[in-house]
Order: C-alpha cells, then structure tokens, then sequence
C-alpha cells in the first residue's frame, strides 16, 4: 500500500537499526576500498579482497540487527504471555546493572506480581464458591438479557436442575421472572419446580466485564416461620406431655380398681351409672393417653440414619399395606435412595392414608409414582379424592377434620421430609377431581437435624 501522499513514509524499526549499522562501518570500508585501490597489486587479488571488505561489511550490519530486534522479540513476547496469564515464563539474563538485562527483570518481576495476584484472585473466587454453596438461601445472577449466569447450591435444587443445564437460560423458563421485576427487598409467593411458599426476594447490581448483572437473593420465609412455630409447639408438648401424664396415671388406675372392687362385691347391680362413668372415664384416659403418645412422635423425631434404599421397592411395599383398595403403583426410572427408611415409610403410609380416606369417600382410587433426575427424586401421590377445600390449615399441629384423626399426619410427614433435606406439598389436581401430594427429596444424604 502506498504512503499518503504529502506524508512521509517512515521506516520500520528493524530498517533504522540495518542503516545504522551500515553507517557505523561505511567510514572504514571506504578507507579499506581506497587503499585496495591505490595498492599496487594484481587486479584479480584486489577485486577479489573488495568483495571480502563489501561482504564482511553487509554480514555485521545484519548481526547487529539480529542482536537488536531478537532482544526486543523477546521482551515482547514475555509481555505478551503476562497479558495472556501466562506468568511461568521468566527471562534469562536479568542483570538490574545492565541496560537490557534490567528490562528483562522487571519483565520477570511483573510476571511474579501477577501470578501473586493471580492465586489470590483464585483464593477469593474460592472463598466465595464455599460461602455460596454453605448459606442456606438461593443465590441467582442474571446478565442483562437476562440470562442466568450464576446459581449456588441451594438454587439448584429449588430449580430441580444443575447448574450445567439451569445456566444460559431465561428468568422465564426458570420461574424467576418475578424475581427480577418490582420492588426489591419484598415478599412474594414463588412456584418453582423443587420448592414453592413465599419467599424473601432481595435484588442488587454488580458489573461483570464491563456490563451490569442483577444479584437475586431468595429466602424461604415458610421455612424459618415453620421451624420456629415447630419449636413453640414442641415446647408446649413437653410440658402438656409431663403435666398431663401425671394426671391420667393415677385416673387410670383408680378407675380400674373401683371397676373390679365393683364386680367383686356385686354391688354394680345396684349402681349402673357409677359403673358407666367409670367405664368413660377410663375409655377416655387410655384415648387422650393415645394422643398424647402421637403427639410426643412430633417432639421425640430423631435424626434421620441415611442408608441406601431402593425407591422401587419402598413404593410398592407401602403400597401394598392399605387394605381398604388397591393402591396402582406408576413405576418411575430405577434410582437408589440414600435416606433413612424407617421414617420414609412413616412419610408414605401417612400420605397413602390419607389418600385413601379421600378415595373411599367418592368411590375413586389412589395411585403412587415418581421420577428422578440430577438434582432429586420426586413422588407423587395421587387421589379420586374430593379435594381439598381449605389448604390453609393442612400443617397445623393438633388440626383434623377427620373424627378420630390426631392432626400430625401431614405435619409428621413434612417433618421427616425436611430433616432429609425435602419438601412436601398437597394441592388440588388440575382439571380432575381429587389431590395430588408432591414429596421431592435430594438423592444425596443431605438430611438436616429436626429441630
């Protein structure tokens, strides 16, 4: 390509070093071609030595430009690699008392900065994947197309999905949409594939290469109000369990022995009511005995003992236990289970039950399947129910519809689900009639600690 033209054209680097080579030595080389010439000596032998001179003159010019532009390749390219993260690489000769060797030190010198600066970026990028994965809330980071970039521990397993697959998707697909749009921080009732209930939603902005992403915090706000509501009524079990027994002992007891002290004599002829309240009074001592004894199951849950169960068998087992009808089993992709199976069969048979109470109301059937990826196993227990008609009370201690029902079933079976890192939901069936009940549980042993 041509220069502009009014402008001159100026020479390479590499063409500045070769002249100036070539004017150090042009003074003696044309000394040397003047006295061949004027040495008296045969033709041939001076034309001969002209060359020599002429060639000698051309090879150090070139030297001295190899000398000059390698030493300057070099620094480049330990310049580049530092650009490029490449910190490993260190120059040879570095003297600080020397011209070229003192660039080649500190070439060598930012080099080792950046590979110090380096590991320490790695050690907070570290520190900051093990705060994300060890905090109990969902973390989500969005690009500004909304995009999903970042997702922790706790994220994963309310989307169901692993990172691998979550991330690169939009807040939409992800249920999450809600999350990025209105007043910040705020409550809100979230429906997301492996938890649903209202939820803390905070949001913030961070830059990430240059652009701005949003920084989606999302609490579970049911959770910790349960938790704490379990404690109160944990608390107050105990006492009433304390209080209450040492009551009915002795109730019990005295009503027995005036029972028989009766039949001994003869005397219950003549005395049919005495003999009926005490027959009430010790029906209902051994029935509110039974109470309380279920209720202590709620306070007295010990931690799970994760073993390795076959989820096949688990389903078809429970389901073989209800004898009222026949419980259709959906059979899902084989998956072994790491939980403790004890109390997973206390869970199921409390929800197959009350399936089937449901059921034998209208006449309709009762079905359990599951399924299973990456991130958890999900079970499902499905009724020809008549629905449910107030969910609001469904996971409150002591609360029954049901004549002689304890009201802990589903409280008991949410329990157990949450010490083993779960979740349980009921809700309605769409467009049926009857309701489905939704227990998701990790693969892995994550179970959690009643409280």
């Amino acid at each position: 390509m041509s220069a502009p033209r009014g402008k001159k054209t100026r020479l390479s680097y590499d063409a500045r070093v070769t002249w100036l080579a070539l004017a150090g030595g042009a003074p003696a080389v044309t000394f040397a071609v003047v006295a061949l010439w004027r040495w008296n000596a045969d033709p041939g032998v001076r034309m001969l030595l002209g060359v020599a001179v002429l060639v000698t003159w051309l090879i150090g010019a070139l030297a001295v430009r190899e000398r000059a532009t390698r030493s300057l390749q070099t620094l480049a390219n330990l310049v580049a690699a530092v650009r490029e993260g490449d910190t490993s690489i260190r120059a040879r000769g570095a003297d600080p008392y020397d011209s070229l060797g003192l660039a080649y030190h500190e070439i060598n010198t930012l080099a080792e900065e950046g590979r110090q600066r380096r590991y320490e970026s790695f050690e907070a990028a570290s520190l900051l994947r093990q705060v994300m994965e060890s905090i109990d809330v969902a973390l989500f980071a969005f690009d500004p197309s909304g995009k999903l970039r970042v997702v922790n521990r706790v994220g994963e397993e309310w989307l169901a999905l692993p990172s691998e697959r979550a991330i690169g998707r939009s807040a939409v697909s992800l249920g999450l949409s809600g999350a990025l749009a209105g007043e910040a921080p705020r409550v809100a009732d979230l429906a997301l594939p492996g938890r649903s209930g209202r939820f803390e939603i905070r949001r913030g902005v961070y830059r990430h290469e240059g652009r701005p992403h949003d920084l989606v915090v999302v609490s579970d706000l049911g959770r910790a109000l349960r938790d704490e509501e379990r404690q109160a009524w944990q608390r107050l079990i105990r006492v009433l369990s304390h209080e209450i027994n040492n009551s009915l002992a002795p109730i019990q007891s005295l009503a027995g022995s005036l029972q028989s002290g009766i039949e001994r004599t003869g005397a219950a002829a003549a005395e049919p009511d005495l003999r009926e309240g005490l027959a009430v009074i010790e029906a209902r001592a051994r029935s509110l005995g039974r109470f309380l004894h279920a209720y202590a199951q709620l306070a007295r849950l010990p931690a799970p003992s994760p073993a390795a169960m076959a989820v096949s068998e688990w389903v078809r087992r429970t389901a073989a236990l209800e004898s009222r009808l026949t419980v259709a089993v959906r059979a899902g992709t084989p998956v072994t289970l790491q939980a403790d199976g004890d109390q997973l069969d206390q869970l199921l048979i409390n929800l197959v039950r009350n399936a089937a109470d449901a059921a034998c109301e209208s006449g309709g059937g009762v079905s359990i399947g599951w399924s299973a990826n990456e991130s958890g196993l999900e079970v499902e227990v499905v009724d020809d129910g008549p629905g449910i008609a107030d969910g609001a009370n469904l996971f409150v201690p002591f609360f029954t519809t049901k004549p002689e029902g304890s009201g802990i079933g589903l409280v008991l079976a949410r329990q157990i689900a949450e010490a083993h890192g779960g979740a349980l939901s009921l809700a309605n069936r769409d467009g049926a009639r009857g309701c489905v009940a939704r227990l998701w549980l990790p693969l892995g042993p994550r179970a959690e600690n009643p409280r």
